[in-house]
């Protein structure tokens, strides 16, 4: 969730974006000062209440920060800054399941709410200075792009003729970035050693774990082996373009990108790389490309394919062969993943679930729609037609089988409750070709 900076914030980030984009060679040499500046803690501490998220080690929560005066707790945080005795805690990491791939699940670390207030307060410094750095292909993180341009983009250089695609897949990017390499990236922008050593101190930060018999285990792996950044701190997003940049800008400085006609589009970890009839070279200048950053190639993830006798997937949609619905006609382009409309399913499944049979209906159809709007916001390009035929007929059979239950109705409830009643008595949100739309 993003929140608008007050109008020094601004000015200050603008101040800084517009002297990186005027001298890209220049490096800030007094950056440290301006994070416990009052409004950039105060907007940092904001934006990360309004991210929400769990405590991290010390187990403390808004509330608890709230409850005696958070004045007086960004008053302290001020002063720990200024004085240099801030000092990160461990960092609590939990294991969340993986979408679509039952029994994995991927590591998110989670600060304590102190240092994602100052993460969240770096980010706020750091971010204009590097956004003029990062390459066009890059589109996570990053003001005025979105994971759909960059499936726009995709879909433009298919259509363009790049139809060779590397769809490509790294293990563990977050927990393999080598520190020291990183740190030379930012310090090509940063001459502050003290703004320096808060980043080390951050990767270097311990991470603690707890067991099933809810016993706590403590590493200090990041700084043992110089790599990896906490995926889910407030800083790790930007450490993770900065280094992906090294990749992106490599790529062209080479000339890969014109002399194998081999365009990447980047999001986060994820990556694609579209050619003209040269994948087999492209794929191995990428292998060696990654080796040299210290990133390790997943090889069974990652496959070259052809549009549009073949299919790939990125960031949720479906890349190949499409058909008009009217004409019969094929088109290179794209749709919703099955995998994904799989799962939107199985997410209105568990909503409609016997268990939730004691909500009003109003609330349930509310729920529903917030799902529903979510999706639609997304999955909103490309031909869509068909996914939100499959979505739309199974929201309609799951809310009547449980008003059927509701109400100890017999099912299936067509008569009781037919499709009409669903979305124009109860409201339920119909998923159209239409502009998405946003509300609760």
């Amino acid at each position: 969730m993003s929140l608008t900076p007050p109008a020094k914030v601004r000015k200050l980030r603008d101040a800084l974006h517009s002297k990186a984009k005027d001298a890209p060679g220049y490096r800030f040499y007094a950056l440290y000062d301006k994070l416990y500046r009052d409004d950039v803690l105060r907007f940092a501490y904001d934006r990360c209440k309004a991210n929400g998220g769990a405590p991290g080690v010390d187990g403390q929560d808004f509330a608890d920060i709230e409850a005696p005066g958070l004045e007086a707790w960004l008053s302290a945080l001020t002063e720990e800054l200024r004085k240099e005795t801030y000092r990160p805690q461990p960092v609590r990491r939990v294991n969340i399941p993986k979408d679509g791939q039952p029994g994995k699940s991927r590591p998110l670390g989670i600060p304590c709410i102190k240092d994602r207030v100052v993460q969240m307060a770096a980010v706020v410094v750091l971010e204009p200075i590097f956004e003029t750095d990062l390459q066009p292909e890059q589109h996570a993180y990053r003001p005025e792009h979105s994971a759909l341009d960059a499936v726009r983009q995709v879909e433009a250089l298919l259509r363009a003729g790049h139809t060779d695609v590397i769809d490509a897949d790294l293990s563990g990017y977050f927990d393999s970035i080598p520190h020291a390499a990183l740190m030379r990236s930012a310090a090509r922008r940063i001459s502050d050693s003290r703004m320096l050593r808060l980043l080390k101190m951050w990767l270097e930060a311990p991470v603690e774990e707890i067991d099933d018999r809810g016993r706590h285990h403590r590493t200090t792996r990041n700084k043992d082996e110089g790599r990896g950044t906490p995926q889910g701190a407030p800083i790790s997003p930007l450490l993770a373009n900065i280094y992906m940049r090294r990749f992106v800008l490599g790529w062209k400085t080479a000339g890969h990108d014109r002399a194998l006609r081999a365009h990447i589009v980047n999001y986060a970890d994820d990556f694609v790389i579209c050619c003209r009839d040269t994948a087999a070279e492209a794929m191995g200048r990428m292998r060696a490309m990654m080796s040299r950053l210290g990133l390790t190639v997943n090889e069974t993830k990652t496959r070259a394919c052809h549009v549009p006798d073949e299919t790939f997937d990125f960031l949720g949609y479906r890349f190949g062969r499409c058909y008009d619905r009217r004409t019969g006609r094929s088109y290179v382009g794209a749709r919703p993943s099955p995998k994904k409309i799989h799962r939107l399913c199985r997410e209105i499944s568990d909503l409609t679930s016997r268990s939730s049979s004691r909500l009003p209906v109003a609330d349930q159809v509310a729920r529903l729609n917030r799902k529903l709007r979510g999706w639609w916001n997304y999955f909103s390009h490309g031909t869509v037609g068909r996914a939100y035929q499959v979505v739309n007929r199974h929201a309609e059979e799951r809310l009547r089988r449980w008003l059927c239950e509701k109400h100890k109705e017999p099912r299936p409830g067509y008569t009781r409750y037919p499709s009409r009643y669903l979305y124009q008595e109860l409201g339920l949100v119909k998923l159209r070709k239409l502009r998405p739309v946003t509300g609760p």
